[in-house]
């Protein structure tokens, strides 16, 4: 019996394995995740605690829930009025687009922010490298010198 004949990797494959294990698309992977947990939440507090507020300001319509149909019958609620076939412009729902990208946007910004303060006071407390301690010695003595 022969041995079995080995089957060369393809390079393609090779390099999106190194693709793929490359610490950066691991992070954007790992970021993924935590953004859609994130717009979980932000769904929650637009749906839950910020549209009731709006709604209440505005005389008690239900923030969500309001459309405006173009063709077909109106009824109670945007689902049923879709399911009984009426084209509508969910006007709502895309109110509610727009705060939830305001608040994604705005934490995103915040959290940049944040980093980046960090980063800076890191950097601020770095002892300087060997070649700069020797940089600063040279301009030290040439200063010294008439």
């Amino acid at each position: 019996m022969l041995p079995p004949m080995p089957i060369a990797e393809p390079a393609w494959l090779r390099e999106f394995k190194a693709f793929i294990m490359r610490g950066s698309v691991i992070d954007l992977a790992v970021g993924i995740v935590i953004g859609a947990a994130f717009t979980t939440i932000v769904t929650s507090l637009v749906e839950d605690l910020i549209n009731p507020l709006i709604g209440l300001l505005i005389g008690g319509i239900d923030f969500s829930n309001l459309f405006v149909v173009l063709t077909g019958e109106r009824r109670p609620s945007l689902e049923a009025t879709r399911e009984g076939g009426a084209a509508v412009l969910a006007i709502g729902r895309f109110i509610n687009a727009i705060i939830k990208f305001l608040i994604v946007a705005m934490a995103i910004f915040w959290l940049l922010r944040i980093l980046t303060k960090l980063r800076i006071r890191e950097e601020a407390v770095k002892p300087p490298t060997p070649s700069e301690k020797l940089l600063a010695d040279i301009l030290e003595e040439l200063r010294k010198k008439p």
